[in-house]
């Protein structure tokens, strides 16, 4: 949190910040930043794009100004959908884009009906929801986690390199990123697709490059092992070294 707020000055405005970063699939501690912002005056906006359906996400607790985020990432809902969360007393900060029917009728008209639009994804959310909270899925979320975390272990034996965080539920979930040793990522993500047709991202972040493992239902333990095995053999080339 402390190399976050070092970087507010007496003329920040708002703080926009992600719940569950992209690039490193750390989980960010959103609750004290929030809270932190409002002490200052802040405008909070929480990014929690890879958040919902991965990790809980109380909206009411965490009272941030405003929350994004969409549902098809880790909440099995489709593609279009999403939602916008604004505290109550923010809310007249917000106008619509595209002016239509709920035009002055509240903040709820204004926002959710802005025109001819085809709304199957949203009507189709409360149905992932109600998966999500089945029986069936009770224990995915902890099953996937061990799965990133094997992987997890493994990739940095293969690499020698220090991880990111501490290992633990509290610094990522079901979504990991690692430190690879390479001079050309995109190459590496290339030949993976390519030869074993393993798709996995790898990025260029503060010029270092990250491995993304995405763990979800229907990943297994030999997309793990198929994923470490391939990657052993990528990184024992001599030209795949950074």
């Amino acid at each position: 949190m402390e190399a976050i707020w070092q970087h507010v000055t007496p003329r920040t405005r708002v703080l926009a910040v992600s719940h569950l970063t992209s690039p490193t699939a750390l989980i960010l501690p959103v609750a004290d930043l929030v809270r932190r912002a409002r002490e200052h005056g802040i405008i909070s906006v929480i990014d929690g794009a890879h958040a919902p359906g991965q990790i809980p996400v109380h909206l009411e607790t965490l009272s941030a100004d405003f929350y994004v985020a969409n549902c098809h990432k880790w909440m099995c809902a489709p593609k279009g959908s999403a939602f916008l969360y604004a505290r109550r007393k923010a809310q007249p900060l917000l106008r619509p884009l595209v002016v239509s029917w709920g035009w002055r009728n509240g903040f709820l008209e204004e926002q959710e009906w802005q025109g001819t639009r085809d709304i199957a994804a949203f009507l189709a959310t409360p149905a992932a929801i109600d998966f999500l909270r089945s029986p069936a899925w009770a224990g995915v979320p902890s099953v996937c986690h061990a799965l990133a975390r094997d992987a997890r272990t493994v990739i940095l034996a293969l690499t020698g390199l220090p991880p990111l965080c501490p290992d633990g539920p509290e610094w990522y979930a079901q979504m990991v990123s690692l430190p690879l040793p390479l001079a050309d990522g995109e190459a590496t993500q290339q030949r993976l697709y390519a030869d074993r047709k393993i798709e996995v991202p790898i990025m260029t972040w503060n010029d270092r490059r990250l491995l993304r493992i995405s763990v979800q239902g229907y990943n297994t333990r030999e997309d793990i092992d198929a994923l470490t095995s391939a990657l052993a053999g990528l990184l024992a080339e001599p030209s795949h070294s950074g």
